[in-house]
């Protein structure tokens, strides 16, 4: 069992996170962080026993009188001559990344162009989780995610089944005081899952924010329970599905994998790497070392790993490095599960040192507690986030905090498109266009055994760790390209996650500005605005008006119309390049999938209204499907119809 607060070896120096030049005489200094030495870090949840997952949420705590006053920014340099607050506001950075911070630095827009629902798999019931989502999206100003709104939707891992525990705040509270020592562990275990639910939905709906959120919680961490609530988070019809949690691997058969909700071929569903790092040698407990954990390593999600984010005051991304500091971004190569052909055709797959091994990760994003994000929980015990001017607000990070980012990121880009295995996506568009994502070329997530005690900071480098986790290959040392702490890298915008890109000149790899307003349409033919070096232009390519048109309305009335009939019409601000999928829904095994109805076409369209059709005599079934349209540089658009 891990003690209540868990100092972690930093195996990097934070305290020189950031690297900041020296002021000029008479200038106003930048602020800093703290050193790594003032805090420490507290995992949400115990460690699993054999049988059983752990939540992946680590809270940054602070130990130093100076840092429990939240005077300093945490994980990022506020500009030099820029104000402080009057005082410390999850709004204004004090706690970590906010919702603007997260959209600022990873170019991220706010919507999805359709409407795309987040299932969140998790333990235990969190009595006040849509309570306290609601207290978050009022202190960043988001749009509000309620039941009654029919945004929110609570359910347990069976249908009709209710809700698990604790069903209220009185029953919590009444089993932690309770004599009996097994259910004040159990009230104990819930309350770190509330915890980590609060996390995974508010990042969720801070990254995504019309998206629609499904909260599904299982009875007990137990395997078995989580699957099952996995099974019932597929009933819900959602687009992507995000698990923050993670177990043995070697508990799983690979036989049992493809009967496993996580084989869901056309639905996104990401999973985090761990805490841990490389094939867990951070656990504390010896049956927890040596492995990698499940289901990230199954070859049918995307697998998700961590790093250490680098930003200033101003939301500019100023870099990411593998994390290995307070806690370690987990991967490894994988002792069950084969690589999939999309991941043995990376580029510099012969260097990861998995030989047909899966490698975990396929891709990243903030982790390191010391960069983490505001979370706001009431129902978290006061020592754990309780102050005077912020009650109820931690900083939290983990790759919990990264999975349902990188889940949020797949749904504002319309989730996995029609592609069965999405995370396939992510590496053709790496080989295709890899200016399309971050890449991350520094760090690793291998073993350091020495460090200085008094000031917390790693006496290893990253070559080091490498030669003593991995041999010094890239499945724990980050490279240019893929490896395996950091995967394809971290997003830059989200045509990396849209299927069939390719690097072109006018093309830009990011979408949105990340500042809240839409930018007003160009004037087509306006050519692209002028960018720093080594930056790539703004994306400019717009469409809008997507369609059915009037005949295709009419012969879609039809029985099993021709494919050739669905015509649509749409609006382009420029001349573009437009990839054109259309996908069914259907139910198998008692699951529902998207799977493609014609193959996927490429066309050209002018600026202005055009009118394009699918090319094809194949008739098509009843049922429900979605039309998707992505033009080069731009926001896909999806329109959803039914055939009788």
């Amino acid at each position: 069992m891990r003690s209540p607060l868990l100092q972690i070896p930093p195996l990097i120096a934070l305290a020189v996170l950031l690297v900041v030049p020296a002021p000029a005489p008479g200038a106003v200094a930048a602020e800093t962080p703290l050193p790594a030495s003032n805090y420490t870090v507290r995992p949400a949840c115990e460690e699993a026993v054999p049988g059983f997952a752990s939540c992946l949420a680590l809270q940054l705590v602070p130990v130093s009188a100076e840092a429990k006053r939240h005077t300093h920014p945490i994980g990022m340099v506020r500009a030099a001559g820029s104000a402080r607050p009057a005082a410390p506001s999850p709004k204004t950075g004090e706690l970590g990344l906010t919702p603007a911070d997260i959209h600022s630095v990873y170019s991220l827009p706010h919507g999805a162009p359709a409407e795309e629902t987040i299932a969140i798999v998790d333990a235990y019931n969190d009595p006040t989780a849509e309570a306290d989502l609601k207290t978050y999206s009022e202190e960043f100003e988001l749009p509000l995610c309620t039941s009654a709104g029919g945004c929110f939707t609570k359910v347990g891992q069976k249908a009709g089944g209710g809700l698990p525990f604790p069903k209220t705040v009185k029953e919590l509270e009444t089993a932690k005081a309770s004599a009996n020592e097994a259910t004040k562990e159990e009230a104990e275990a819930a309350n770190g899952w509330a915890v980590e639910i609060s996390l995974d939905i508010e990042s969720a709906h801070a990254t995504c924010q019309s998206c629609k959120i499904a909260l599904v919680e299982a009875n007990s961490p137990a395997n078995e329970d989580l699957v099952a609530a996995e099974l019932r988070a597929e009933t819900l019809h959602p687009n992507v599905i995000s698990n923050s949690w993670g177990t043995d691997e070697l508990s799983i058969e690979p036989a049992s994998d493809e009967h496993a909700p996580f084989d869901d071929p056309g639905v996104v569903i990401t999973a985090s790497a761990g805490d841990d790092g490389f094939r867990n040698w951070g656990a504390r407990n010896s049956f927890e070392q040596n492995i990698t954990q499940y289901p990230a390593s199954s070859p049918h999600v995307v697998s998700v790993g961590g790093t250490r984010l680098s930003w200033n005051g101003v939301g500019e991304w100023l870099g990411e490095t593998v994390w290995n500091g307070l806690g370690a971004g987990g991967g490894g190569c994988s002792e069950v599960f084969q690589a999939p052909s999309w991941q043995l055709q990376a580029s510099d797959w012969t260097s990861v040192g998995c030989g047909e091994r899966r490698s975990v990760a396929d891709v990243s994003a903030d982790a390191d507690p010391y960069t983490g994000a505001a979370v706001y929980d009431s129902a978290d015990p006061g020592e754990r986030c309780e102050s005077e001017e912020l009650p109820h607000w931690c900083t939290y990070g983990g790759t919990s905090l990264a999975s349902p980012i990188i889940a949020s990121v797949f749904a504002l880009a319309g989730g996995a498109n029609g592609v069965a295995a999405p995370a396939q996506t992510l590496y053709e568009n790496l080989r295709n266009a890899p200016r399309l994502f971050h890449d991350v070329t520094s760090g690793s997530n291998g073993k350091c055994g020495s460090y200085n005690h008094a000031t917390g900071v790693s006496k290893c480098t990253a070559a080091v760790e490498a030669a003593a986790s991995c041999k010094s290959t890239f499945a724990c040392l980050a490279a240019p390209g893929y490896d395996g702490p950091s995967g394809i890298g971290t997003p830059d915008g989200l045509l990396g996650f849209v299927p069939g890109q390719h690097e072109a000149p006018e093309a830009s790899p990011s979408l949105g500005s990340g500042t809240g307003a839409a930018s007003p349409a160009p004037a087509p033919g306006t050519p692209p605005p002028s960018s720093p070096p080594g930056k790539l232009p703004t994306v400019t390519v717009q469409l809008s008006s997507l369609g059915l048109t009037a005949p295709a309305l009419s012969a879609l009335a039809r029985r099993r119309p021709l494919s050739g009939r669905v015509a649509f019409s749409f609006v382009l601000n420029t001349a573009a390049r437009l990839r054109v999928t259309l996908v069914r829904r259907v139910r198998s095994h008692g699951r529902v999938r998207w799977i493609s109805a014609v193959a996927s076409a490429t066309m050209t369209a002018p600026a202005g209204r055009s009118v394009r059709h699918l090319a094809g005599t194949r008739r098509l079934a009843s049922g429900s499907y979605r039309l998707t349209v992505t033009p080069a540089g731009g926001t896909a658009r999806s329109i959803q119809f039914r055939i009788r």
